[in-house]
């Protein structure tokens, strides 16, 4: 079950989770802390990431709330800070299957969230809650004060998190395919998630994601089912959303197996400076293939504050 269209193999491989969970979706059917840290990079030097001018990637590692995470960094340092928010099982560098470059004025931010990608922290129980408190620390860490972000599923959990944590130092966002809370219908999907539902070709895919093994990707399945029976970890009701002061641009497909459209007109009834764009016959994370090109130019000009008047 393709969500958008007809792509390449290689491109669906690289949508982890959106391509797992249609997958699933499919099936189903049939069937009836504290924010310090201290950094190194990959070399054992403490200095910051960024080369001043640089646009090429750069890769580093620090250690932050007890784990060690992975991020990379692309363009100038000295234009504005654009955090890059994976969805689950994703990795920092899937922004690439989306735009064809960096958005021009931008110094995007990749990190793989915790248990993610290249990252560890796949022991104990997840939370987004947490990954966006990481997020944070990295800032910190880049003396970054104030920054706008893309958060695609997880990552759009974990950038709503960020925005109601410390509001003022979210300036713009785009949320995709982030729900305020998990309906009946995504926690069907993930109570039955499995490594062995998954076809072939994405679980080689996630194999080559998951830096640590089989061990990582077991731990990313035991929690996916566990999302399931968590309810404290994704609720933002109406006052905790009201909080948000970043520009918010919330873009839903409206034939989403995990999330109907009706949880996107929530958001936006209850964020303040909100917009909301329902991509027609749109499934989770309905911003690739066919799509990539239109939401990269509306995304930039939305960053920038050029959409809409």
């Amino acid at each position: 079950m393709a969500p958008e269209g007809q792509e390449t193999p290689s491109l669906i491989s690289r949508r982890p989770f959106l391509q797992s969970v249609l997958v699933m979706a499919g099936s189903l059917s049939n069937s009836s802390g504290s924010l310090s840290a201290a950094a190194t990079d990959t070399s054992g030097s403490s200095l910051p990431s960024f080369s001043a001018g640089a646009r090429e990637r750069e890769t580093m590692e620090f250690e932050v709330n007890g784990y060690r995470m992975h991020y990379s960094g692309f363009g100038n340092a000295a234009d504005e800070p654009l955090l890059w928010l994976h969805g689950w099982s994703g990795t920092g560098v899937d922004w690439k299957y989306i735009f064809k470059d960096v958005p021009p004025g931008f110094r995007l931010i990749g990190p793989d969230m915790r248990g993610n990608g290249a990252s560890t922290g796949f022991q104990g129980t997840h939370s987004f809650r947490q990954s966006a408190r990481d997020i944070f620390a990295l800032l910190d860490h880049l003396g970054i004060r104030r920054a706008k972000a893309i958060g695609l599923s997880g990552g759009g959990i974990a950038a709503l998190h960020m925005a109601t944590q410390q509001p003022d130092r979210i300036i713009a966002m785009i949320a995709i395919s982030a729900p305020p809370y998990f309906p009946a219908q995504a926690r069907a999907i993930q109570r039955q998630f499995s490594f062995a539902s998954l076809p072939e070709t994405e679980q080689t895919a996630m194999r080559e994601r998951s830096r640590g093994g089989q061990k990582q990707i077991d731990w990313l399945m035991e929690q996916t089912r566990a999302m399931a029976t968590t309810y404290d970890d994704i609720n933002f009701t109406p006052p905790i959303l009201g909080t948000i002061t970043a520009r918010t641009l919330i873009v839903f497909g409206d034939t989403d197996p995990l999330y109907p459209v009706r949880l996107a007109l929530e958001l936006r009834e209850a964020i303040p400076r909100s917009s909301l764009w329902v991509v027609p016959n749109g499934g989770h994370g309905p911003v690739f293939g066919p799509n990539a090109l239109h939401f990269a130019e509306k995304a930039t000009a939305f960053l920038r504050g050029d959409w809409p008047k």
